[in-house]
């Protein structure tokens, strides 16, 4: 069996196992589970759901920042047909689908596919940094531990937030991955501006996905909520979130996340109240994405900006424009 395909079947079992771990713990806690979603009235589901929209809204914009600072400035409809669209693609396994898409949908506006694959890549990573920088305060949780740890956890947030708020040092980072992965240097480096937008944007976002967890995690915690609750489902969602992504088997850290996020709320929460937020979060989130990518979808085809063919990671990488 050749290395490749043995790391197929390795991914495609870790995948299988960790699936079948959560199904298994949400099943054998259902009864538990299924009482506490009853509890989220409409109104709760709708100002959570609006939270989510506006945080997978301004994903956009900080993606469409560092497109414009390379050298592409979309206007908000085309970005939203190509971001969107391509969004779907991080539900399939491995990490790079939605880059992909993206690039091949970027290129009938005659954007270059190298440089919406880097603004894509560049968007992935300000928005794992920026998530572990504002999901570790929830840290302590995941350990089991109190907040009264807090912060000492927040003194690793010192070399991300180095890293992200000095250009210089992050520009570095950059060239120095794309010498690794032998690709060409970007065309110009990123700007001081441009580098602290995206950065602050990112950081509303999780701060909106926060709120949006909160919202329902408030719902299901009774008449008298722990009083780290608020600190876990603000800060929860991102570190659950961020940590998902690392785990590029998994199509949008499905399963992972939900179980981080479970053992973050369980510190403030009962498990199956925790459980139930995790599903329900997972099931606005999804719903968000897909209608933002029927939008985008309706844009794109309207303006036959998609491809019959699809464009293989090679294409991305190696297109000269």
């Amino acid at each position: 069996m050749s290395r490749a395909r043995l790391l197929t079947v390795i991914r495609a079992v870790v995948a299988v196992v960790t699936l079948a771990a959560v199904v298994y713990a949400v099943a054998r806690n259902w009864a538990d589970v299924s009482v506490h979603l009853r509890q989220v009235s409409w109104a709760t589901f709708a100002w959570s759901s609006l939270a989510a929209g506006v945080g997978t809204w301004l994903t956009m914009l900080g993606w469409r920042t560092i497109l414009r600072d390379l050298g592409s400035n979309l206007h908000l409809a085309p970005a939203t047909g190509v971001y969107f669209v391509g969004q779907l693609g991080k539900y399939l396994p491995g990490s790079l689908w939605s880059v992909i898409v993206q690039a091949d949908i970027a290129a009938h506006l005659k954007v270059p596919r190298r440089r919406t694959a880097v603004a894509g890549l560049l968007a992935l990573g300000f928005a794992l940094l920026t998530g572990v920088l504002v999901g570790l305060p929830s840290a302590p949780f995941l350990l089991r531990r109190s907040s009264e740890g807090t912060a000492w956890w927040l003194l690793l947030a010192v070399p991300i937030a180095v890293v992200l708020l000095v250009p210089r040092l992050l520009n570095r980072a950059i060239a120095t991955m794309l010498r690794l992965l032998r690709r060409e240097p970007l065309e110009h480096e990123l700007s001081a501006p441009a580098v602290l937008k995206a950065v602050a944007i990112f950081i509303v976002v999780w701060l909106c996905f926060g709120i949006h967890t909160l919202l329902l995690a408030q719902a299901v915690a009774g008449d008298e909520p722990h009083p780290d609750l608020a600190l876990a489902a603000l800060t929860g969602y991102a570190l659950s979130v961020s940590l998902g992504m690392l785990i590029i088997i998994l199509p949008a850290g499905l399963g992972a996340r939900e179980g981080l996020l479970t053992l973050i709320l369980s510190a403030a929460i009962p498990t199956p109240a925790a459980a139930a937020v995790a599903i329900l979060s997972r099931f606005i989130v999804t719903a968000v994405d897909v209608l933002a990518a029927l939008v985008g979808w309706l844009y794109a085809r309207s303006h036959h900006l998609v491809s019959e063919r699809r464009a293989s990671l090679a294409d991305v990488a190696s297109s000269p424009e």
